[in-house]
């Protein structure tokens, strides 16, 4: 099946299934995606549905692609559903097919890289809006569905440069829905904030010299402390999140040593050893004291120990999922309405969500898929279609929902 025709799949098949198939065909697996064809297959889509298409380059190579339903009233805030096209790399030899064919097994389940994280949610929202305008529905808020680069290496060269240009100002978005993760339950999760990603990297600096010796002050025993107060740190957090009931991994801050590097030769001391760390923080957290306690375990382990930040977001935000916001009282109603019982959390990593709020927009992490084990970023990542489908009915109660919600106050 590898090198076939994209367009001819399964025969009898939903077309919706097949175009979903035909977008995770498209090798846009980091770090070199082929995000030309994704750009070419997208806007094929925007001509066949009648939509807007406006490209736009944030970075070279980096395109935006933003598929545009006018509203009818230009006044109203905008609806924008959001989308990465890339997706994480893949180790083969551990996968039962071809992570890019799109194979799909007798019981409808889909192997492919990307069919959770997340092509599954770019594809339903275009293929609900395509049976809204089939239905000839037309609503007064505009919907914006965008299709952004680079989220899975951070969104630096994507979402990141987005949010500052003139474009996406002009989308005048009001709300937005991005991803979440798959649910094992009946329940769906839903994301109303995400923890602060700070990437953190401890050099510490001793005296050298020759390895048969006691050699006072190395650079390993001062890491070494500075190790052991970060992971007394997070045994602590470890404990919190496994004795109270009523915390889930986004509420707390988790923390891994991720690299550790240093040394020459066996049987010399090295004057410098570091440690690098990967926090996610809370969004409760308070984020100055936070660093100020990173401060002093390198002060704790001695001179020559210092740190710098790889990554450090520090713009929390949280999205309110309670009456004093509309947008959510609206998502959550027609929830109810279809019987999808909801479960808010603080979404553990992080996604583009984060640059969405942080521009000042309310966003909401969702991905409609329930009785599905998570599997992004993990071997045979799979969706079944009777999942994906029912996703696609989810998103055609929750636009005309959201894109007629009636003018807020800062609107008139």
């Amino acid at each position: 099946m590898p090198g076939q025709d994209h367009h001819q799949l399964s025969e009898g098949e939903h077309p919706a299934v097949t175009r979903f198939r035909q977008y995770l065909q498209i090798r846009t697996v980091q770090p070199e995606p082929n995000y030309d064809e994704a750009v070419l297959f997208l806007e094929k889509i925007a001509k066949d549905l009648g939509l807007e298409c406006q490209k736009v380059e944030v970075a070279p190579g980096r395109i935006v692609t933003i598929l545009t339903w006018q509203g009818t009233d230009p006044k109203l805030r905008s609806l924008v559903l959001n989308s990465h096209t890339d997706v994480v790399p893949v180790f083969e030899e551990h996968w039962d097919h071809d992570p890019f064919e799109a194979f799909k097994d007798s019981q409808g389940n889909i192997y492919a890289r990307g069919a959770q994280d997340m092509k599954c949610v770019g594809i339903q929202y275009l293929e609900a809006v395509r049976r809204l305008k089939a239905e000839g529905k037309c609503f007064p808020r505009t919907i914006h569905l965008t299709f952004v680069p680079d989220e899975e290496i951070g969104g630096n060269e994507g979402m990141e440069l987005f949010v500052k240009r003139p474009e996406f100002r002009a989308l005048r978005a009001g709300f937005a829905l991005d991803e979440g993760l798959a649910s094992p339950t009946e329940t769906f999760t839903v994301f109303y904030s995400e923890r602060s990603p700070w990437w953190l990297n401890v050099t510490s600096s001793g005296n050298p010299g020759h390895g048969s010796r006691f050699i006072e002050n190395t650079a390993a025993e001062k890491l070494h402390k500075v190790v052991d107060s970060v992971l007394e740190f997070r045994e602590q957090e470890k404990y919190r999140l496994e004795s109270d009931p009523n915390l889930t991994l986004g509420s707390v801050t988790s923390v891994n040593l991720t690299i550790l590097e240093g040394g020459v030769a066996f049987n010399v001391v090295p004057a410098t050893m570091s440690a690098s760390f990967d926090f996610r923080i809370a969004p409760d957290v308070d984020l100055k004291a936070f660093e100020e306690r990173i401060k002093g375990w390198c002060q704790e382990a001695g001179e020559g120990v210092t740190y710098q930040f790889q990554q450090k977001w520090t713009e929390p935000r949280i999205t309110a999922i309670d009456n004093s916001n509309p947008w959510w009282v609206e998502f959550s109603r027609v929830c109810k309405e279809m019987n999808l019982s909801l479960k808010p959390e603080i979404f553990p990593a992080a996604t583009d969500s984060r640059f969405i709020r942080a521009a000042g927009v309310p966003a909401l992490g969702f991905s409609p898929m329930n009785r599905t084990p998570v599997l992004l970023h993990d071997h045979n990542e799979f969706l079944n279609e009777a999942v994906f489908l029912r996703g696609i009915e989810i998103y055609v109660q929750l636009l005309p929902a959201l894109a007629s919600l009636p003018a807020l106050h800062n609107e008139c």
